[in-house]
């Protein structure tokens, strides 16, 4: 007899926000060789002498602002969603939250779905785009621990959700509260950044040349390129939202270019953000559609960072549209993509 279970997997998060747990978090997550695709030594040294070493203090600092009563809120807002879900699908199937990096980790919850003995997983990786970096990165993951664990029950992975229509209105309802009340003149969409070259590595037979040739359109051919899905779900989120194509604008964030020969996705949203208020925008609604759940890059890096340039040269109004948290729109999403699945 078949018996049926949902694995969410999201990004993770630290344990707490003191130094000690904020670098442990950054040592797994940058020494995963699908986020830094440097070879094994250099990554290594990369990470634990200079990046994890320097930068956790600091992260430790800003991961406190964010903490809440509850915790983290990328963890907080993943156990409200399985719950929520779970109350959606009924008892027959099961729902269970992992993180990539860091706890739950997916090797203690497999180890906990093997022995409520599910027949059927269905594994959803909580980034609406599709990235080596992330996507990738979890169902690799997932697929070597149920290796390890000698469990091998039937698992449909799902890669990418961005064209779910729950999902899309979901993002334009957050943004339609402030859209249709206040005097926002432009809409900025703005997208956890990659190296270019992990879009130019990943791409279908040499499709992907990192401009409007190929990410105009959303395609079978880029239909993994994250630059592409980045691109369509801004164009069905401004459809959604009645924008015209001169209201909105299409950025990339977070990035951490290390070298003039290793550049990120572009435009990049901080300067871009610093262009709209030079060139006489005043008002500004921004959204992070690649996070599902606010997180430090949307509540610290949107919506204080960006807001902070936007002011310094000349913006007057920036407003971050929240994420979709525990949007009972967004349940419904998880519910349509999950179940289709099976």
């Amino acid at each position: 007899m078949s018996k049926k279970g949902i694995l969410l997997v999201n990004l993770g998060t630290p344990n707490s926000y003191e130094t000690a747990d904020v670098r442990k978090y950054l040592r797994e997550f940058l020494m995963d060789k699908y986020v830094i695709d440097l070879p094994y030594l250099t990554r290594w040294f990369l990470v634990n002498v200079i990046i994890a070493t320097f930068r956790a203090p600091k992260s430790a600092k800003i991961y406190k602002q964010l903490w809440t009563k509850e915790g983290s809120p990328l963890l907080v807002y993943g156990k409200k969603v399985r719950e929520l879900l779970q109350q959606e699908v009924g008892n027959d199937i099961a729902v269970y939250l992992a993180m990539r990096y860091q706890n739950p980790s997916i090797k203690s919850v497999l180890k906990e779905i093997k022995k409520d003995g599910i027949t059927d997983l269905v594994v959803i990786p909580l980034y609406p785009q599709y990235a080596s970096s992330s996507t990738k990165s979890s169902i690799e993951k997932v697929k070597e621990e149920l290796t390890k664990a000698n469990y091998q029950p039937k698992v449909t992975f799902i890669e990418n959700f961005l064209s779910n229509e729950k999902f899309i209105e979901a993002f334009a309802e957050n943004g339609n509260n402030y859209w249709k009340t206040g005097d926002y003149q432009k809409v900025l969409f703005s997208y956890h950044g990659i190296p270019e070259r992990h879009i130019l590595k990943d791409s279908e037979k040499g499709y992907c040349q990192l401009n409007d040739k190929c990410c105009s359109k959303y395609s079978n051919n880029n239909r993994l390129c994250y630059r592409a899905q980045c691109y369509e779900t801004s164009r069905l989120i401004a459809a959604e939202m009645g924008l015209k194509d001169d209201e909105y604008k299409v950025a990339f964030q977070s990035r951490l270019e290390t070298r003039a020969r290793d550049p990120w996705l572009k435009p990049y949203s901080d300067l871009v953000t610093e262009d709209l208020a030079k060139s006489g925008v005043k008002n500004v609604l921004c959204f992070s559609p690649s996070f599902i759940a606010d997180c430090l890059e949307t509540t610290i890096e949107v919506g204080e960072e960006f807001k902070e340039i936007f002011h310094e040269n000349g913006g007057e109004k920036w407003q971050l549209v929240e994420s979709l948290n525990d949007n009972p729109k967004w349940i419904e999403a998880l519910k349509e993509i999950t179940l289709s699945s099976f």
